[in-house]
């Protein structure tokens, strides 16, 4: 299994991101996300996509991982601790030494138990408000 930076295309984006039962945006919208993303890891078997992860940020203090997908059939099987691993060496790469900054996501149901054995800690917390998010549509 390897991981591959930047190499997410919006027809790979969208096979995978359908892949775990995902309604999808649009193929335009989806290019527009991938050109304002950080970084874009991809996880393959062979040549065999497999998994990916989106890391969108400001680069010093806030990062945030979003379309964390990894195929069925590949569950279990530690693609997604190489993607989560990439992505933290990513950011370690990139911040200045001293600095501490914030990874942050929204999980699935399904994936709380990968990410606390990631060390995230789930909201609310005993020290915080709850995570919360807000969807805003345009209607046209």
């Amino acid at each position: 299994m390897t991981i591959k930076q930047n190499t997410l295309t919006p027809e790979l984006f969208l096979r995978l991101y359908t892949s775990v039962g995902w309604e999808p945006p649009g193929i335009e919208q989806i290019r527009t996300a991938l050109e304002h993303t950080l970084a874009t890891f991809t996880a393959y078997d062979d040549s065999l996509p497999v998994g990916m992860v989106r890391l969108i940020g400001d680069g010093g203090m806030s990062f945030y991982l979003k379309d964390f997908a990894v195929i069925p059939g590949y569950h279990g099987k530690g693609t997604g601790s190489l993607l989560m691993d990439a992505v933290e060496t990513f950011v370690q790469d990139i911040i200045t030494p001293g600095w501490t900054v914030s990874l942050e996501l929204i999980s699935t149901k399904e994936a709380v138990q990968f990410y606390l054995g990631k060390g995230f800690e789930e909201r609310p917390c005993d020290w915080d408000g709850p995570g919360m998010f807000k969807m805003i549509r345009k209607e046209g």
